[in-house]
């Protein structure tokens, strides 16, 4: 089986390309060799050269707050793109894999929201992520689209490599403490991806949409702590102790892009149809801590 993998350098597209390699041979070009979200036509070229089984969109525009600046941009490689790669994974009755986010709900409540629950983007990006759902949705093409939050990897930057420099650094730390979500980690969304393709190569019926994060929930507040909590646990000389870092309320914080305050993601439909199994967001945090400290 023929698998195009795009967005090879981001940090999901790193661990897919070690969990999608059991499933068949894999195809991953950059932005200079046909794999640019932002060339259409070239991108278009590409898949019809390759006629791919599978196709895996783990590229995307995500500067968040930038995307308020660069809306045509955001929408071109967010939504256009993906819908032009649903177009052509119909014509060749291949399986397209893409990415949403929890950034397509206006974070409202304290519930988690299911994949039924109405959307309502705060922001450009939301707003692009949201269409490039709808993009593919309307090619009734076979589709798989895993709304995820709050993805961290041990490569490349992250929240707990930021907090651990910050800590280091400086006498106060303040945190924005009513924002919530589940840390999930780009490993765990990679052999989840490798899982539900495998499974829905086979039975069609599997295709959809699905809301894909790691168990439990916590703060951006509570999840620094948690963070330098094991970085003192390991030896790590810090300025800023883990129970010294300060809430912060988001209106305290403003950014170009507003953020939902509640990122909680129902992932029953995920855990039900596939059997899977999603362990709490803590155990990959630790594995992650444990390769940087």
């Amino acid at each position: 089986m023929k698998i195009l993998l795009l967005g090879r350098h981001g940090q999901l597209g790193w661990e897919l390309q070690r969990s999608l390699a059991p499933l068949g041979e894999l195809f991953t070009p950059g932005r200079d060799d046909g794999g640019d979200l932002a060339d259409g036509e070239a991108l278009r070229a590409t898949v019809k050269q390759l006629r791919p089984q599978l196709i895996v969109n783990a590229a995307a525009y995500t500067a968040v707050d930038k995307a308020e600046s660069e809306p045509e941009l955001a929408r071109r490689i967010n939504a256009q793109a993906p819908g032009l790669l649903a177009e052509e994974a119909g014509r060749l009755g291949a399986l397209l894999l893409h990415y949403s986010s929890d950034y397509v709900f206006d974070g409202s409540g304290e519930q988690a929201r299911d994949e039924q629950a109405p959307t309502g983007p705060l922001s450009v990006y939301g707003q692009s992520k949201l269409d490039g759902e709808r993009a593919i949705q309307a090619t009734g093409c076979r589709h798989l689209i895993l709304r995820t939050s709050w993805v961290y990897a041990a490569r490349g930057g992250n929240f707990a490599k930021t907090m651990l420099k910050l800590a280091a650094e400086r006498e106060q730390l303040k945190v924005v403490a009513d924002q919530i979500g589940a840390p999930t980690g780009a490993d765990l969304l990679a052999d989840l991806s490798a899982h539900m393709a495998h499974a829905a190569l086979r039975d069609d019926s599997l295709c959809g949409l699905y809301h894909a994060v790691a168990a439990g929930e916590t703060s951006w507040h509570h999840y620094a702590q948690h963070v330098l909590a094991r970085a003192e646990a390991a030896g790590r000389v810090l300025k800023v102790r883990a129970d010294q870092v300060e809430p912060l309320a988001s209106s305290q914080y403003p950014t170009p892009a507003r953020r939902p305050l509640n990122s909680r993601l129902e992932t029953r439909k995920l855990q039900q149809n596939f059997g899977l199994c999603l362990p709490d967001w803590r155990i990959g945090v630790d594995r992650m801590l444990a390769e940087i400290l």
